[in-house]
């Protein structure tokens, strides 16, 4: 009909026939990849941090050792498999040796060993730096969060209290930022981050939290946190995140990659969903020795 200018379904323009795409489905969007993938992971370490015990180390020692194996691709440290075998069985054997109760001075040189190794073979000079760094955070990754389901004084409240901070700190300034926009935190390192963002997730962390906390000192758990000292360290763990995620993408923009990897749809590779963790896992590790110490003093 003249002047009609509605399409069939499935057809281009009027009387054509010529097929078009249209919008993807929501699952194939970024966003609804970054849903799925993020949901079913949320799921997986979930399930692993309630179970405990060996399965939630393994959970987090493969986790340490992609860590390492994305890092060294990123900075193109080499020989890639001899230094990634290094490391894998430097931090299983740490991992390990944790959960075993070795005596602590054989774990630490055990760690000593591994990073001077990495140091000593890795190429060109930057990856002298890199190789052993790599194995650092892959160690904080593998190990605090352990270390905190293990303790008696904080058992599950230590990892949610963790997991809390950095997925909430993620998704609030990932909504907050695409919502409100505004001045960018860091336009060099990594231009789509906002200040509006940075301030939703520091208030969304600061939040969930204070809530985990009292969450666990309602349930009677031995080394719960007072309110506000939960609510100023969720606040400083999410403030660690964010700049932990700036970190990597300022690696990342120095050697030109935009993921660390592509294990994860939606979200690039598995540093790319532990930037801040590491960060936030460093403080609460930090955090734990300093209990630790004061309870044996």
């Amino acid at each position: 009909m003249a002047g009609d200018n509605t399409k069939a379904p499935g057809t281009g323009a009027p009387g054509t026939g010529t097929p078009v795409t249209g919008r993807p489905a929501w699952p194939a969007t970024e966003l609804g990849a970054r849903t799925v993938s993020g949901i079913v992971l949320g799921l997986l370490v979930l399930g692993a941090t309630l179970n405990g015990g060996w399965i939630f180390a393994v959970v987090w020692f493969l986790a340490g050792l992609a860590v390492v194996g994305e890092w060294l691709a990123i900075t193109r440290t080499a020989p890639h498999r001899p230094l990634l075998a290094i490391a894998g069985l430097v931090l299983l054997g740490v991992v390990a040796g944790t959960r075993l109760a070795a005596p602590l001075p054989w774990l630490a040189g055990a760690a000593i060993i591994g990073l001077a190794l990495l140091a000593l073979l890795a190429r060109p000079a930057a990856g002298r730096i890199w190789a052993p760094a790599s194995l650092a955070c892959a160690l904080v990754v593998a190990l605090v969060p352990v270390a905190l389901r293990d303790d008696p004084r904080i058992g599950l409240a230590g990892p949610l209290w963790l997991f809390g901070v950095v997925w909430t700190t993620d998704i609030a300034a990932y909504f907050t930022g695409r919502s409100l926009g505004g001045p960018k935190l860091w336009p060099a390192v990594s231009p789509k981050k906002t200040w509006s963002g940075f301030c939703g997730g520091l208030i969304g962390a600061t939040i969930v939290g204070g809530a985990v906390a009292a969450g666990a000192r309602h349930l009677g758990a031995t080394e719960a946190l007072p309110l506000p000292l939960a609510c100023a360290l969720s606040a400083l763990g999410s403030v660690m995140s964010q700049g932990g995620d700036l970190a990597e993408s300022a690696l990342k923009r120095a050697y030109g990659a935009k993921d660390s990897g592509r294990l994860i749809p939606g979200h690039g590779g598995v540093m790319d969903r532990l930037d801040g963790f590491f960060a936030a896992a460093l403080l609460a590790g930090l955090l734990l020795v300093g209990l630790t110490l004061a309870g044996s003093s």
